[in-house]
């Protein structure tokens, strides 16, 4: 079976946000080198943004940071929060052969936690890659990467990967 990057929301006018306890551009630096890992791997990575529904224009930094996608990565516009509700993203994982998904992104608390409740009652194995998603506030974060991540999968950072 493989293992599978899924980096969600890594879109400028969310990096730009002031976030915590990790800065925008930490996890977005920190998550081009865990893609670049991955891909020097063999391994899949797969790059999900967020539209806003219902808006006719999407507003300024809402595709995905410079340089993040590169030839080979699966990319999704999701419509929700979690990335599984409106997107193929499940028939996507399967036809990869993917069993485990190391996940990262903004925010940790909305986009990456909801994403990975889905992913494990669709029984994907999950990491979580505490130093490559961030959220609004550090307590948020923290919450999240010490209280509920640990009942889904398993916790590590980017050094683990690389």
């Amino acid at each position: 079976m493989t293992t599978a990057l899924v980096l969600i929301d890594l879109m400028p006018r969310l990096i730009a946000l002031p976030v915590a306890p990790h800065g925008g551009q930490d996890v977005l630096d920190r998550s081009r080198r865990l893609a670049a890992a991955f891909r020097a791997a063999g391994r899949p990575v797969v790059l999900i943004r967020v539209d806003r529904p219902n808006v006719a224009e999407q507003p300024p930094g809402s595709g995905f940071a410079d340089g993040l996608v590169q030839e080979g990565d699966i990319t999704l516009v999701k419509g929700s929060i979690g990335a599984f509700a409106t997107t193929d993203l499940e028939a996507r994982l399967k036809d990869l052969g993917a069993d485990t998904l190391v996940l990262g992104g903004l925010m940790t608390n909305m986009g990456v936690e909801s994403t990975a409740r889905v992913a494990s009652d669709l029984d994907f194995e999950l990491e979580f890659v505490e130093d490559a998603m961030s959220a609004l506030t550090a307590e948020e974060h923290e919450f999240a990467v010490r209280v509920t991540f640990p009942r889904f999968g398993k916790v590590t950072e980017v050094a683990d990967y690389l």
